[in-house]
């Protein structure tokens, strides 16, 4: 038995070649069970690892394994089943060992039974699973739990492959209910409700059954709680009255298990409309909790708690002298929970009293936990505004201890939030930052303060007192902090009138910087204020650049300038594309409340309408269309240097999907007249043309748009391929003159097919924190399920796949994948047809043998939408 401690591990310096080596050891005549049981042990590492075998080292190990089936050591044959299933042999090596499985599956020793059945449902095909039916069921009501157990288990895994076989072994799995055994009854819960899961009667038979009392086992009590919550969801919209297992989850709260009753107090606190009355029985058992001497349950309870008080703070205050014996906890989640969950369901009143607790609290605890409390405390004085100036210095005071960028940055946007939302707290806000900005050593944060500053200041009653602050950073920070100090200084230069004068003479002191940025700044708006400190005119172009908001994607405008070649023709700024591709989804907050931080961006013009919706709006006949929902990247349906250049754009609506064919004539002897496209709806039957709208004419050079729209059945993802024609008639022109013949001869060109896929009902749109989204949107209209995407060359091929597929946005960079990786989660944020929020949690994983399983979890504001998700997966 290997030691481990803290340096050294018997794994370390293992090589692949070395231990394939090693595998010599299965083919000696007298076999060491300890040795190969060891190289077995090499071998698992280096696969859990992410190391790959190939083909022939694959089966050269396979090979050699199965020779130890010779052995009756016993831990030596549990070795051998683990890496039988992690070598995950094919179909034609899965035979010569099917013998030897199948003699330990009907082997007196229960330990061979059982594991000799999760190998077989491990590497087994259909074909001949129909073979070993008659025993997994026989072993599904064996007497022994761990042979049961091992089949149910088994049951689970196959459902998602061979569905038809194990939907069969219903009896067999309803008789294992019954056990009396914990595992066996948990195990075949599970695996019949699974079978059901479709049926929505039949799991509300099964949960109604079962409710009486036949559940043993703390383990499937729990899970029939959690059926029980899933039955109540369904049924919310179609009865009223009383909810249908409300009292089975009230009379669970009574149960002797602990982990029972702790699922039932969660099941009925995440009830939907969930009343006070209904409440009361689960709060009070979750304050039992809070004083237990298990740490796990004192967590358990306060962050449930901590959850309710999001939307029932009133419900959790007779809890609030429990919670507040755990500020003092040893262990810092549950204090901090604690404090969180204090500063929710407090009153005015009790402010006072806990910030003086808090603040004793902050120096225990790690970054990670005072961003968490910093949050809280935002919270709670935009709740209680006249108590601004104690928490405004509470945030001052924590913002000069130390700290790492995350923790400062949360503080600092806290303060952002409350000038902006209490006017009381602007000046000493400002103030705040100003002496923060002193001792600041993250760059970032210094020029965001700086840039908020530059906004914000001149329009308070002193403006003056900022300024030695700003200067000050011209002289004292790296270059990036001075180019920020010298703007905010232009800043308040342009909009106070009083201190022009003295701001022009500051900046002519920076026109000897030794940073090119910073005396290109100074000299730029020493030009624009003047020489006498007053503002010159300047046209307004200039002046929104330099002192107003920039309503420009910062993306367009380096695009627009790195394309501009240098002309007669100034750089004309309103040339620049307005349309944000991707932008980050609001978090859900109280109606008229300003977006938070420093990165919220400051109030200005409004945005502009989309140019493809302005085109489409002159357009009459699609007015009666709605609102435009998507408009996708062009398609090219030519190749590059044909006779004519064609794209499509697809456009859509609720229910219509409109076709910009955006054409261009590339022979300078032909005009084109009448230019339309055909399309061939034959693969696209959900679609039906409504109207076609061709180019009159279509001179060499000269784009036009042709537009072909199509109703689509609301509420379906409808797919499908077009085959286009362009047809037009064609009249040659004379290269002297320029005039185009009267008659013309008909023509076609045949373009490319077009697809429209379940992608394009989807907008890729980020956002910023997706733990915190995720956790907001909440898990009413949450649908998690598993699937099987065959083999893949890597997890990052699988990954790129399912993107591409679902037309979301990744975020928190969680689409690149590490090199050798055996899993990897992803999370995808987009807005589906109907502006409906989506967040998705991919979890990835790859075996031996290149098969990747994934596990689909979806959040939506809407079920239905949730749903498609999960058929666009399934079909795709």
């Amino acid at each position: 038995m290997f030691t481990f401690t803290a340096d050294y591990s018997p794994f370390l310096g293992i090589e692949k070649g070395a231990v394939l080596q090693e595998v010599r050891v299965f083919n000696d005549p007298q076999l060491d069970p300890r040795r190969c049981s060891q190289v077995i042990t090499k071998l698992l590492y280096l696969l859990n690892q992410g190391d790959s075998f190939s083909k022939n080292e694959a089966t050269e190990v396979f090979f050699s394994v199965t020779k130890l089936f010779q052995s009756k050591d016993l831990g030596l044959r549990r070795m051998v089943y683990l890496i039988i299933k992690e070598l995950s042999p094919s179909s034609d090596e899965v035979i010569i060992v099917t013998s030897s499985l199948m003699k330990d599956m009907n082997s007196k020793t229960d330990m061979y039974r059982a594991n000799a059945i999760r190998v077989l449902c491990r590497i087994t095909d259909g074909t001949l699973l129909t073979q070993i039916e008659r025993y997994l069921k026989q072993a599904i009501v064996d007497k022994n739990p761990v042979v049961a157990s091992a089949a149910l288990v088994s049951g689970i895994h196959l459902l998602q492959t061979n569905p038809e076989i194990v939907k069969r072994w219903s009896n067999e799995v309803q008789e294992a209910v019954q056990s009396r055994a914990a595992l066996v009854q948990f195990h075949a819960l599970a695996l019949l409700q699974q079978i059901r899961q479709n049926d929505r009667l039949a799991v509300s038979k099964l949960v109604t059954s079962l409710t009486k009392g036949t559940a043993r086992s703390p383990l499937a009590q729990c899970l029939l709680i959690r059926y029980a919550s899933q039955v109540i969801r369904e049924s919310a919209n179609t009865q009223t009255g009383d909810r249908p297992f409300y009292d089975f989850l009230e009379s669970c709260l009574r149960h002797k298990a602990e982990m029972v009753v702790f699922e039932a107090a969660r099941a009925i606190t995440e009830l939907s409309g969930v009343t006070n009355r209904e409440l009361t029985p689960a709060i009070t058992a979750l304050q039992l909790f809070l004083s237990s001497s298990k740490p796990v349950l004192r967590f358990a309870a306060v962050r449930a708690l901590n959850k309710v008080a999001m939307t029932h703070p009133m419900a959790v205050t007779n809890c609030n002298i429990d919670m507040e014996s755990l500020i003092s906890d040893q262990n810092r989640s549950i204090a901090t929970l604690a404090i969180t969950t204090l500063l929710k369901t407090g009153n005015e009143s009790s402010v006072d009293r806990l910030m003086k607790q808090i603040t004793n609290f902050m120096s225990d605890i790690a970054d990670e936990f005072k961003i968490v409390v910093v949050e809280a405390i935002r919270s709670l004085c935009l709740k209680f505004p006249l108590k601004y100036r104690s928490l405004m210095n509470f945030l001052s005071n924590i913002l000069r201890e130390e700290g790492g960028f995350d923790y400062k940055k949360a503080i600092v946007d806290s303060i952002v939030i409350l000038i902006r939302d209490i006017p009381e707290a602007k000046e000493s806000g400002l103030l705040q930052l100003c002496e923060f900005i002193e001792d600041c050593e993250f760059t970032y944060l210094s020029t965001q303060i700086l840039h908020f500053l530059g906004n914000e200041g001149p329009k308070t009653t002193d403006p003056s007192k900022y300024i030695r602050y700003i200067y000050n950073r011209v002289h004292l920070e790296n270059a990036t902090v001075r180019a920020a100090a010298v703007s905010t200084l232009a800043k308040f230069g342009a909009m106070v009138d009083a201190l022009k004068p003295q701001i022009f003479v500051l900046l002519r002191r920076c026109v000897l910087d030794s940073d090119d940025e910073v005396r290109d700044r100074t000299t730029l708006y020493l030009n624009t204020l003047g020489g006498d400190g007053e503002v010159v005119e300047t046209d307004k172009e200039t002046k929104t650049l330099l002192f107003g908001a920039l309503d420009i994607p910062l993306v367009n405008l380096e695009t627009s300038l790195k394309n501009y070649e240098p002309s007669e023709e100034p750089f004309d700024i309103d040339s620049v594309s307005k349309e944000v591709k991707s932008q980050p989804l609001a978090e859900k907050k109280a109606p008229g409340k300003k977006p938070t931080g420093l990165g919220a961006p400051l109030a200005g013009p409004p945005s502009t309408v989309d140019a493809y919706e302005r085109l489409l709006s002159t357009i009459p006949e699609f007015l009666d269309f709605g609102k435009l929902f998507k408009s996708s990247a062009p398609v090219e349906l030519t190749e590059a240097e044909t006779e004519y250049a064609v794209n499509v754009v697809k456009h859509i609506f609720d229910r219509h999907v409109v076709f910009q064919y955006n054409c261009t004539n590339t022979i300078p002897e032909q005009l084109l007249e009448n230019v339309s496209v055909i399309v061939d709806l034959s693969e696209a039957d959900d679609f039906a043309e409504v109207l076609s709208k061709p180019v009159r004419s279509l001179p060499y050079d000269t784009p036009g748009q042709t537009f072909v729209a199509f109703e689509k059945p609301e509420g379906i993802t409808a797919v499908g391929k077009f085959s286009n024609t362009l047809r037009f008639t064609v009249k040659e022109v004379d290269p002297t003159t320029g005039e185009a013949e009267e008659d013309g001869v008909e023509d076609e060109y045949q373009l490319e097919d077009l697809e429209v896929v379940a992608a394009d009902y989807m907008m890729k749109v980020g956002v910023s924190n997706f733990r915190n989204a995720w956790e907001s949107m909440g898990d009413d209209f949450e649908h998690v399920d598993e699937y099987g995407l065959g083999p893949r060359e890597n997890l990052a091929e699988a990954v790129s796949a399912v993107i591409n597929l679902l037309g979301m946005q990744p975020c928190e960079g969680t689409e690149v994948v590490a090199t050798n990786s055996r899993s990897h989660t992803c999370l995808l944020s987009g807005v589906f047809l109907g502006n409906v929020r989506v967040l998705v949690r991919l979890q990835f994983g790859i075996d031996g043998s290149r098969d990747v399983a994934m596990k689909l979890a979806v959040r939506s504001e809407d079920e239905a939408v949730s749903d498609t998700i999960h058929e666009i997966v399934s079909s795709g």
